[in-house]
Parts: C-alpha cells; structure tokens; sequence
C-alpha cells in the first residue's frame, strides 16, 4: 500500500507540475490570444482539480488505513514513542492532503467563477487570477509535501 500511496502522489505532484509550468504556459505562448487560451486553460485547471480530489480521496483511505494500522491504545496505557510519531506523520500528512483538496474546492467553485466573471464585465482580473495562481501553488506545495513525506516513510519501511 505504501507503493502505491506514493504513486498516486506522484501522478497528483507531477500532473499539477506538468499542467501549470509546462502545460497551460505553452497554450498561451502557441495561442498568443488570452481571450482563446483563457478558456480551454480553465478547462484544464477543472480537470486538475476533480483529477486531484480523486486523487486526494484513495490517497485518505490509504492513510487512514495506515493510521487505523497503528490502534490507538487505550487510556492510561503506555504508548511505544515509535508509534506515537509514525501515527502523528500518517495524521500530518492527511492535513496536506485536506489542504490541497480544500484549494482545489475553492478555486473550482468560488475563485474560477470570479476569474469568468471579471473577464465579461471588466472586473478585477488581475486579483482573482493572482489568487487562483496562489491556489495552484498552494496545491503544488502540499501535494509536493505529501509525495516527499511518503517517499520518506517508504525508504525507512525497507
């Protein structure tokens, strides 16, 4: 499960990789019209993000399998410290991976639609694009977070 755990992390830190840096910057360079590359980059950007909450999901249950691995000991009982700080990494981890869910939710859902809108009437555009970059980034990050943390974990089981 561990393999396969960072696999899936992998393909979500990679895909947003190739989608933001390589992607939907050579769309604009080749289209050379935002008003034509605009469009079908929020179309890939929504697919990142479902592909990303898909991801984030089967990423959850296998933490929390791997939590429920560790049984949490009953009340007053001594509990091993090795234990304890593998239960606090698999738990740490899980909050990337919410965290990274949690932006792609919002910038779906609330900063896409802002971006759409300020492009029609002339509103802020400039702020909602910068926040849904910030959004991507902060995705890039944690996803980054989650790939390094169950690569680390998976090279101390062997």
């Amino acid at each position: 499960m561990q393999r396969l755990a960072v696999l899936i992390a992998a393909l979500w830190w990679g895909g947003i990789s190739g989608l933001s840096f390589v992607a939907v910057p050579t769309l604009f360079a080749s289209l050379g019209n935002p008003a034509v590359a605009g469009p079908v980059a929020a179309q890939l950007f929504s697919l990142q993000c479902w592909g990303g909450l898909g991801l984030g999901l089967v990423l959850l249950l296998i933490l929390r399998r791997q939590r429920s691995a560790g049984h949490f000991p009953l009340a007053g009982a001594t509990v091993d410290p090795a234990r304890l700080q593998s239960m606090q990494r698999v738990l740490a981890t899980m909050g990337f991976v919410l965290v990274a869910m949690l932006l792609a939710l919002l910038q779906e859902f609330a900063v896409a639609q802002k971006i759409v809108t300020a492009r029609a009437t002339g509103g802020n555009l400039r702020l909602w694009h910068g926040l849904g970059s910030a959004m991507v980034l902060g995705q890039w990050l944690c996803s980054g977070a989650v790939l390094w943390r169950l690569a680390y974990v998976g090279r101390s089981s062997h």
